[in-house]
């Protein structure tokens, strides 16, 4: 018994295909690891689904809510809830087993979808900004300002931009130049990664990340301070006016509160959400690319998570969708002239 083979050795490598020479190595997990992360990767993925199809058929049901920034936030929905469709599900298989079983075509055209989807994702979110600064900095010319026509502009820039880049580099490999070495000690069979030269990874997270973020920074720092100007000056009212200005004071601060909330969790969560990924795509090629795979999967799904989050933080700070949702839940929307509902208080 001492003298066996499979008593002194360790267990033998796995690997992703059992058939191939040149197959991948597969990451051996425990069965609770593997029953943990599946169970989060398909929450989230659910969570994802299902609240973006909320705001889908919410914004295209009723028709109250048919205005520019609704059809905004409805593209945005719609890129968020094809991520969660056509990415995250592999995505997840490929995080767990740490292999990719659906061919080298499919791995590019998936690289491209995600790169695409996450981009386009970030760019509505930019326009969305832009949106609230003249809702809220310029309200007088907020209808003549953000029309349809300016609306369309916002989502041909949101969706065209993303996917020629993120199929343009995939397809050109331009962003492995300079990596060859390193491409070819790692190429196997059931490896799908997309790998950014130095060049690439630090152009590729300034268009993604770093230039939308810095313009959705400025602008919502400039909402609030311009919030505060208005709550001061609602404040400064005439004492003859006292009582009305205690009420205004009571509502603006309110306002202001709520509305601070509301930025603060839009950036915080955006940045927390994305901020790790693209600090990792710049600074891995620098490294030798010595980053580990688990740690690049948990900086991605945390990204995945914005396209979570999106559909709560842009949902349910608004009452019509509440009420929506009701709606939606209860089946209501299922009656006749049930589109034409208003979803709005009435004293709005």
């Amino acid at each position: 018994m001492m003298n066996s083979p499979d008593f002194w050795n360790p267990p033998e490598v796995q690997f992703c295909f059992a058939f191939t020479n040149n197959s991948c190595p597969r990451k051996v997990r425990s069965a609770l690891s593997v029953c943990t992360m599946y169970g989060v990767m398909v929450g989230a993925i659910v969570v994802t689904v299902l609240g973006n199809m909320v705001v889908i058929i919410s914004i295209a049901h009723f028709k109250q809510l048919h205005s520019p920034t609704n059809f905004l936030i409805l593209s945005m929905a719609t890129t968020d809830f094809m991520l969660s469709c056509v990415v995250m599900p592999f995505s997840m298989v490929r995080s767990i087993q740490s292999c990719w079983y659906f061919g080298d075509l499919f791995c590019k055209v998936h690289s491209c979808c995600d790169n695409m989807l996450c981009t386009t994702s970030i760019f509505h979110l930019c326009f969305i900004s832009v949106d609230r600064y003249y809702a809220v900095c310029d309200p007088l010319h907020y209808i003549t300002k953000i029309t349809i026509p300016v609306i369309e502009i916002f989502l041909l820039i949101s969706w065209s931009i993303p996917a020629f880049f993120a199929f343009g580099l995939v397809f050109s490999e331009l962003n492995k130049i300079g990596a060859e070495d390193f491409v070819a000690a790692t190429d196997c069979t059931g490896l799908c990664v997309l790998i950014f030269n130095k060049l690439w990874g630090v152009l590729a997270s300034s268009i993604a990340f770093f230039l939308p973020g810095t313009i959705m920074l400025g602008i919502y720092m400039h909402i609030f301070i311009v919030a505060r100007k208005h709550a001061r000056q609602i404040d400064m009212g005439p004492k003859m006016k006292q009582v009305v200005s205690e009420s205004k004071t009571k509502t603006s601060s309110k306002n202001e509160s709520k509305a601070t909330k509301t930025l603060s969790m839009v950036m915080g969560v955006f940045v927390l959400c994305w901020l790790p990924f693209f600090v990792l795509t710049i600074t891995d090629p620098f490294i030798n690319f010595t980053t580990s795979e688990d740690l690049y999967n948990v900086f991605l799904w945390l990204g995945y998570l914005n396209s979570t989050f999106n559909p709560i933080i842009y949902g349910m700070f608004y009452p019509w969708f509440r009420k929506a949702l009701r709606m939606i839940v209860s089946g209501a929307i299922f009656h006749s002239g049930s589109s034409t509902l208003s979803l709005f208080p009435a004293h709005n």
